[in-house]
């Protein structure tokens, strides 16, 4: 199924950290989830998705370097 997904993790520090991922920009390139495998994985469409359960999202380094990584941006971290 495209369309959004969003995912909100506490850091322990008072700050939220939401990830964005745009299921329709998604091409499946696979790079969100060889940077940071814990928080992201790919459907059976090979579109990104994230980890059910993904706790430690904001307290992974990685989860930062992820919309980088993306070839055409589909991910975005916000931090509040």
């Amino acid at each position: 199924m495209r369309g959004r997904a969003e995912g909100t993790e506490g850091s322990g520090t008072g700050r939220t950290t939401r990830i964005t991922v745009d299921r329709d920009r998604c091409i499946g390139s696979g790079q969100c989830v060889m940077t940071a495998p814990g928080v992201f994985t790919q459907d059976d469409d090979a579109l990104v998705a994230l980890v059910p359960g993904h706790e430690d999202a904001a307290a992974d380094p990685r989860v930062r370097d992820v919309p980088m990584a993306c070839p055409v941006q589909a991910i975005a971290i916000h931090e509040d």
